[in-house]
């Protein structure tokens, strides 16, 4: 089932802000409570709502370094890619994950508090997962855009 108008509205309501009631919810799009309610459950139901967050600042818990690190491995075998998905997806540190094309293999983006925390990650953690060839990393100096809205269709 396509969304709506009204689907679209919801949705970007709640990307800016999921903690409001389903009262100020239905109040902003136009709705009353329990069609609202019932739009929102079949969001959820259907898969497009996947999840409720809260979003952390990282800065306030000490997470200065936003670090980018590009991983190849040694080979592109579906077992040897499911195994490094696998280890990696066990490292809190590890914020995304990406299977690339071109140059690497894996891109991640770390969230760390500091140079230390980074060299210990990569020593410690990162160079013991069976496979890996080659890893570089590339700071963030200055974060210019982070959102978490997806673009949803006009």
């Amino acid at each position: 089932m396509p969304l709506d108008s009204t689907d679209i509205r919801i949705l970007n309501e709640l990307q800016k802000d999921s903690s409001m009631s389903n009262v100020e919810l239905a109040k902003r799009v136009h709705l009353s409570p329990s069609p609202c309610l019932m739009r929102v459950k079949s969001l959820r139901d259907r898969g497009i709502i996947r999840n409720y967050v809260a979003l952390a600042d990282p800065k306030l818990l000490g997470l200065d370094l936003n670090v980018f690190i590009s991983i190849s491995l040694k080979e592109q075998s579906k077992a040897a890619l499911a195994e490094f998905e696998k280890c990696i997806s066990e490292h809190d540190e590890v914020m995304e994950c990406y299977l690339m094309t071109g140059d690497s293999d894996y891109l991640i983006r770390v969230a760390i508090s500091d140079i230390g925390a980074l060299e210990k990650f990569i020593l410690e953690q990162l160079t013991p997962i069976p496979g890996i060839e080659k890893i570089r990393s590339s700071f963030a100096l200055k974060q210019v855009r982070y959102k978490t809205a997806l673009p949803l269709p006009k």
